[in-house]
């Protein structure tokens, strides 16, 4: 996580992210640098436009949010649900023996 932080902060600072780049920011931090890790960064942030992918990911987050109360209460609902079928499956039994007695 500390390898994409260092290629934000370059990219905020409005400097060329660059694996000498992302190693002097992490090294600066205090952290071991993995050279290849650096460099499969750099890699895979070719041609990535990075405000773009923010600006998604900002919106894509509260939607992920949002979604999230609604799976919480759907089980909710379901047991309501089942617990009121089987009231009303205790409530027609019943009906079923009165009618037995007169």
């Amino acid at each position: 996580m500390e390898y994409i932080y260092a290629a934000l902060l370059l990219h905020n600072a409005g400097k060329d992210i660059t694996d000498e780049a992302v190693t002097a920011v992490l090294t600066a931090a205090g952290t071991d640098v993995d050279e290849n890790r650096a460099k499969a960064l750099v890699a895979a942030l070719d041609g990535v436009d990075i405000e773009e992918a923010m600006a998604t990911a900002a919106f894509a987050a509260p939607a992920a949010a949002a979604g999230a109360p609604a799976a919480a209460e759907a089980p909710e609902a379901e047991a309501a649900a089942k617990e009121e079928e089987k009231e009303e499956a205790e409530e027609s039994g019943m009906a079923g023996l009165g009618a037995l007695f007169g």
